[in-house]
């Protein structure tokens, strides 16, 4: 008995600090090339070559996790008297997160005393990985249940996401922007900078000329909004780019006192609708 943490594959943690801290992730699945894939982290197919299919002009699609997923899997933790903290994709951009709630309501129905709580993260991809992390730790420190859950309620509009993308098109194409925005964003070379609302649904925020400029922005962006940095975990992620994710690594070292950052790929649910070059860095901010 005890306490279990739980997320999707779209928190893209690095796979060796899951296994460390015990997280239980439910999959997402995608379709490339009419073959179904499970997100396991690039074991079946590597971010490499997803990235690169998707540069030939493949057009991966993804599908929500289940209500009966969900219900197998927070059973197979209850028979077992657990209790259940389950952090999930924002509901903003998944139907996901919902797909949990009607799991918990039919488990609790029949069996009123199952410990099932689900957290709208409101985020993607490292910042929804941000609040595992933090819930890792909590749990490490012999914090309870309520405390972990009530610590991630209070400070998960605080995660900041910003990221910059090659190309609007695979957002428009996925329906996360409009039409509109991602003409504007193919003019003139403009790189679009966008982070992740308080509702959990994707902003375009700034557009600037150039790769450079745009990797330069997610620098000041850090240095604007990141609250005690040295007291930090901060994640980079990319959609295969490591050497920019290595560059702005070095960027925020160079020009901040930031405790640690780890470096991560960027997984295929968010990259599928982002594409190759994507690259982001999430932190606690005083808001987002």
């Amino acid at each position: 008995m005890g306490i279990v943490i739980v997320t999707d594959s779209n928190c893209d943690l690095p796979v060796e600090y899951i296994s460390q801290n015990k997280v239980h992730v439910i999959p997402f699945t995608f379709v490339l090339n009419g073959v179904s894939y499970i997100d396991d982290f690039g074991k079946s197919l590597s971010y490499k070559a997803f990235y690169n299919e998707i540069r030939k002009g493949s057009m991966p699609t993804t599908a929500q996790i289940t209500a009966y997923t969900f219900e197998n899997e927070f059973r197979s933790f209850i028979s077992k008297g657990d209790s259940v903290i389950y952090i999930g994709f924002s509901s903003a951009l998944s139907g996901t997160y919902n797909s949990s709630v009607i799991a918990r309501n039919e488990i609790v129905e029949v069996a009123p005393e199952a410990d099932i709580t689900v957290v709208d993260s409101k985020s993607a991809t490292v910042g929804q990985g941000l609040l595992v992390y933090y819930a890792c730790e909590m749990l490490k420190q012999g914090k309870s249940k309520q405390e972990i859950v009530d610590w991630i309620e209070s400070n998960k509009l605080k995660v900041n996401h910003w990221f910059t993308i090659d190309s609007l098109e695979h957002l428009k194409r996925g329906g996360r922007i409009s039409s509109t925005s991602a003409a504007i964003g193919g003019m003139l070379e403009v790189k679009p900078v966008l982070n992740v609302s308080n509702d959990g649904s994707l902003n375009v925020v700034k557009r600037v000329r150039g790769r450079k400029k745009s990797i330069r922005t997610l620098l000041e962006e850090f240095k604007t909004r990141a609250i005690k940095p040295e007291e930090q975990m901060i994640y980079i992620t990319h959609g295969d780019c490591v050497e920019d994710a290595e560059n702005l690594k070095s960027l925020i070292l160079s020009e901040t006192t930031a405790k640690a950052i780890v470096i991560n790929d960027l997984g295929p649910i968010v990259g599928t609708h982002t594409g190759p070059g994507m690259l982001g860095v999430f932190f606690l901010g005083k808001e987002r």
